[in-house]
């Protein structure tokens, strides 16, 4: 899908051919950047009415797509094991989106729990009423579905006479509750995250009865999906690297926050001036929610083709902005997407089960490294993505820039899994550990230090959250990442090393994600076989793994022991790598 091609991906696309937006915030944007902060010296095409509720100008055109399903014969298209294609989640999205707006035609089927009335919504958000009195609103800059945004002049205040950008959400819009606590979550998000470079300024939120008014800073640079194409529809490598590293910096910082974006692609990223080297800034968190480190959200929500897989499935996390960040890359590296399709359930389809193309011009003239990265974020198993922190840590892109490490919040689920876990384990993720790359240590070695070691070289729990806390935003305080950290650091443990820091930070299913991961796996296993291997007893590994009286013992871990000596074998120790539990044991 979406194949690499030699024609340039600076042409205009077929007006039915448009980026589809599958999720429902407040005031979505349109390309013109319907968060409040896009260049005022582009006036926006009026948008086209369209039959879903979000519709977003493409990215990228698609007619020069070699092998797109868009570009294929029926008879072309592979022989199917069964005489239909599977239930496409459009239906579905469309459903929710319809709840979550109340944007049902009366011409349409009707719904299963159904939108809210409108009637007796309290739209009251407690903000400031004196909006008029502070800024003189001026011309239209952008338009999305549910709201628009103007460019406007402080008159009074600390930011007198300061040219500022105004997301303007009508409440006529706001027709269900959630849609109200969309816009109410959107200004909460904006007014907590505070103190990063590349994200978009809040300076403060009006309503009165017709509008809610949220005022931020104006950037005047222009969003990078249109220096995309005057690029010619593609980046070079260098110049690549240096837009993504101000991706992930921003993405790992709301992430340690607590907050996914959902929405991450280059119309929600502009720049502050038109000068080459201006800051990136991310805007629009109209899709944004908190997410606590052990939760799944389940919403559907973000932009057909940006949307991570899991996201299709109901059950993610922060990883599916790496995803999406993964088919930025991809984009600027290339030109084309990763996965498209005529249609938004043929979209969707692609991001399921089609994998994207490497084997093409241009990217048989780009770098392994660039190769990698990209395959790393675009991984359909969103346990083995890498996360915003390790990515800054890629060689790609730390290789020829400096980057600053933010902390990491899957550190802190992988050290509480660790301390719980029986020592045979702990034994095992240590044999792992010891067969890391320079390169794979890097990272291990740059959070140990965030945590703050004594000057003996090891760290506490406490070093934990007093790490924590000198990263904060008020945004922790709604994603209960605090209340998350408290429950580790009150468990009874001793101090880490560096050593055991490593074997309690390694991600197994991260690891299983390399091409490597074959080697890993086998010099760890000989390590272990050497140090920390010994006869077991079956009644032992089945208590480790929680197995309760019923379970045929012999029957189930019979693959796991090795028979003339009694201990653990290949198949064992990778399945005790994982914490395999009784959940994840076949019944018999």
């Amino acid at each position: 899908m979406g194949l690499c091609h030699g024609k340039s991906a600076a042409v205009l696309e077929p007006a039915e051919e448009e980026e589809t937006q599958v999720a429902a915030g407040a005031a979505a944007p349109a390309a013109g950047g319907d968060d409040g902060v896009a260049s005022p010296a582009k006036a926006p095409p009026t948008p086209k009415q369209a039959k879903f509720s979000f519709y977003l100008p493409s990215p990228l055109p698609p007619s020069s797509y070699k092998g797109s399903p868009a570009n294929s014969s029926v008879a072309s298209t592979p022989a199917r094991k069964r005489p239909f294609p599977p239930p496409s989640p459009a239906k579905h999205i469309r459903a929710l989106l319809a709840r979550r707006h109340g944007s049902v035609k009366p011409n349409e089927a009707s719904i299963p729990e159904g939108a809210e009335p409108d009637l007796g919504l309290d739209k009251s958000f407690g903000y400031s009423k004196h909006f008029a009195a502070k800024y003189d609103l001026g011309r239209e800059v952008g338009r999305g579905h549910f709201g628009y945004t103007c460019a406007a002049k402080a008159k009074k205040g600390e930011l007198k006479g300061e040219d500022v950008a105004v997301k303007v959400i009508p409440k006529a819009k706001m027709t269900t509750a959630i849609a109200i606590e969309d816009v109410r979550r959107e200004v909460t998000i904006l007014s907590s995250l505070t103190g990063h470079s590349n994200l978009v300024q809040f300076y403060d939120a009006f309503e009165d009865e017709e509008n809610v008014y949220v005022v931020m800073e104006l950037c005047k640079g222009g969003e990078l999906l249109d220096r995309i194409l005057a690029r010619g529809g593609k980046y070079s490598e260098e110049d690549a690297k240096v837009v993504i590293h101000q991706i992930l910096s921003v993405a790992s910082f709301c992430h340690l926050q607590g907050v996914v974006h959902r929405d991450l692609k280059p119309e929600n990223f502009l720049f502050m001036t038109k000068d080459e080297n201006s800051a990136l800034k991310v805007i629009d968190f109209g899709l944004s929610d908190f997410v606590k480190p052990d939760e799944r959200l389940n919403d559907i929500v973000g932009s057909a083709y940006y949307v991570a897989p899991e996201v299709l499935h109901r059950s993610y996390g922060t990883e599916a902005d790496m995803w999406s960040i993964g088919v930025i890359a991809y984009i600027l590296l290339c030109g084309s997407r990763p996965f498209w399709a005529r249609t938004e359930s043929g979209i969707f389809r692609a991001v399921l089960k089609a994998d994207p193309n490497f084997d093409e011009i241009p990217w048989t003239t780009l770098s392994a490294e660039a190769k990698d990265f990209v395959r790393r974020l675009l991984n359909k198993d969103y346990r083995k993505r890498m996360t915003a922190a390790q990515a800054l840590c890629h060689p790609w892109i730390r290789g020829t820039q400096e980057v600053k490490i933010n902390l990491d919040m899957i550190i802190y689920r992988l050290m509480r899994a660790y301390i719980s876990s029986s020592s045979l384990r702990k034994s095992a993720l240590r044999a792992l550990a010891k067969t890391l790359t320079v390169d794979q240590l890097f990272y291990l070695r740059e959070q140990f230090t965030l945590l703050g070691p004594n000057k003996s070289g090891h760290i506490s729990l406490q070093n934990m959250k007093t790490a924590l806390m000198k990263n904060s935003s008020g945004a922790m305080n709604d994603s209960r990442i605090v209340d998350f950290v408290n429950s580790i650091c009150n468990i009874p443990y001793g101090k880490f090393d560096f050593e055991e820091f490593a074997a309690s930070a390694i991600s197994v299913y991260q690891m299983e994600g390399l091409e490597t991961w074959e080697q890993h796996a086998q010099q760890a296993y000989e390590l272990f076989d050497k140090e920390g291997n010994r006869p077991i007893v079956i009644e032992e590994l089945a208590s480790e793994l929680g197995l309760g009286p019923s379970v045929p013992l012999h029957v189930v871990l019979q693959d796991w022991i090795k028979h003339p000596d009694g201990k653990l074998s290949f198949l064992g120790f990778t399945k005790l790598l994982h914490g395999v539990s009784s959940r994840t044991i076949p019944k018999v």
